[in-house]
């Protein structure tokens, strides 16, 4: 990967808005190319934050505008850095960048779309993709929502932040789990509500209820501050256990949230490894995002 070339495309428009890429008519030199054009001054991008981007792109031999997620309808691109979660165009090409800026980069099949190409964009194996990269926000990887966290009755489980990396602590009481879902506020939030279909950002922490009653603190046995940072994901869609759709949908980012989920919501009789089946899931969103 470089930061220049002897030939590049250019990129005009401001930040935030579309960008128009011309592309030469001399054929790419094969280089993976990310050239920043405008220097934004927000966090910069690394590894296990997360980064809300959106981009105009082009193929370089046709000059064909691909889809982009400036798009009317287009949703931003929401992806954890340094994860192979997306396009290695668009994940290297964010690494070390500030919020803000405005990237170009030039992806040879290898950082595009591969040697197969896409069959459904028109791109071959062998062509030369063209980024325009608006890095709109970036999340630390152990970021959480602000706000003086409120209590909760004696009969739910306490939770406990570590403001330093974000990891949260559970205790559960001495009794059984609550019958029916129940959705607790601990810090409101004050940003958009939260739609069915959108992309959060989720720092979370999950454990089972019947275990930890007899414990100091609750084990958890999925929580994203040991499972590579915040999670993107598309919320209200069956992408997670029903309970965290039901819980979030509705809400306002910069919440965090206290759901206590029945079985029958969260994991039921397949749960993961490490959880008996039939477990009331207890767990602590924090919503840090939503595109």
């Amino acid at each position: 990967m470089v930061r220049t070339d002897a030939v590049l495309p250019t990129v005009s428009g401001q930040f935030g808005r579309p960008a128009t890429i011309s592309v030469p008519t001399s054929a790419p030199s094969g280089k993976f190319v990310v050239a920043p054009q405008t220097q934004g001054r927000g966090r910069s991008a690394n590894t296990g934050d997360v980064v809300v981007v959106r981009y105009t792109a082009k193929v370089w031999r046709t000059g064909k505008t691909l889809p982009g997620s400036y798009n009317k309808g287009a949703r931003p691109q929401v992806f954890a850095v340094g994860r192979d979660a997306t396009l290695p165009a668009l994940d290297r090409a964010v690494q070390g960048q500030r919020a803000g800026s405005r990237v170009l980069v030039v992806a040879p099949p290898a950082a595009a779309y591969g040697t197969t190409g896409s069959a459904q964009l028109h791109v071959t194996g062998e062509d030369t993709v063209v980024f325009a990269i608006d890095i709109m926000k970036v999340i630390g990887a152990h970021a959480i929502v602000p706000g003086k966290q409120r209590s909760v009755s004696d009969a739910l489980p306490r939770v406990r932040m570590n403001e330093s990396d974000g990891t949260a602590t559970l205790i559960v009481p001495d009794q059984a789990a609550p019958e029916g879902l129940v959705v607790k506020h601990l810090v409101d939030g004050a940003g958009p509500v939260v739609k069915a279909g959108q992309n959060l950002v989720l720092q979370h922490s999950s454990a089972a209820w019947e275990p930890a009653r007899s414990e100091d603190e609750a084990h958890l046995f999925l929580t994203s501050h040991t499972d590579g940072g915040p999670l993107p994901v598309v919320i209200g869609r069956g992408n997670v256990i029903a309970g965290w759709d039901r819980a979030l949908v509705g809400q306002r980012v910069g919440s965090r949230i206290l759901a206590v989920i029945p079985a029958e919501l969260a994991y039921g009789s397949h749960p993961p490894k490490g959880l008996s089946p039939g477990a009331t899931v207890i767990s602590v969103l924090d919503i840090l995002a939503a595109a």
